[in-house]
């Protein structure tokens, strides 16, 4: 069995997802959900389910006590749904090639600092692109610049609002990042 942390600072769509889908897996548990906001409705559905929940503000200091709640709980892998923090060295030391995001475009395009939720749609329409996607990416310590596992398009339409793009990439996020995430933690023995 390989324990999972995800770490959210948004709604947690992609955390209660994968509460969801990861409840009755044999070769997945989701033991512990952080998040740098408060967040109700993430916190019930972990408690529903047995499953850790923590709330800290991001800096220096809680930095160091979440990687130890991550190696208290024997964390094999980090997993970020939508948490819009650098990870630190000790992080990505700790939990080598085992930090996993996602990333509402197709990187390399429309990422890096600042380049989240609506400011990605909105980029990704001001540059009349003709498609977008979901990328889910290794994490390296700079924002959204580790190896690609992999992407999922979706074509824009010519009268794409941020609104509609965001629904759209929210449908694939909650289509493909569980199952991306089960094969690549079940891949790893």
């Amino acid at each position: 069995m390989r324990r999972i942390a995800i770490f959210i600072s948004g709604e947690g769509s992609n955390a209660l997802k994968m509460l969801e889908e990861f409840n009755s897996s044999h070769t997945v548990e989701v033991a512990l959900v952080y998040s740098s906001k408060q967040n109700l409705k993430v916190q019930n559905a972990c408690k529903e389910k047995g499953v850790e929940f923590q709330f800290l503000s991001w800096n220096i200091k809680t930095q160091e006590a979440i990687l130890g709640l991550c190696i208290k709980n024997d964390i094999n892998w980090v997993v970020l749904a939508g948490f819009l923090k650098l990870i630190p060295e000790s992080f990505i030391v700790s939990f080598p090639n085992r930090i996993v995001n996602i990333h509402p475009a197709l990187l390399p395009k429309f990422g890096g600092k600042g380049m989240y939720g609506m400011h990605v749609h909105e980029a990704v329409i001001a540059a009349n692109s003709s498609e977008s996607g979901i990328s889910i990416h290794f994490v390296n310590g700079a924002y959204d610049e580790g190896q690609i596992i992999a992407q999922f398009k979706v074509d824009l339409d010519p009268n794409e609002t941020p609104e509609t793009l965001s629904l759209k990439i929210r449908t694939l996020e909650h289509e493909y990042f569980s199952e991306t995430v089960a094969q690549l933690v079940q891949g790893d023995h």
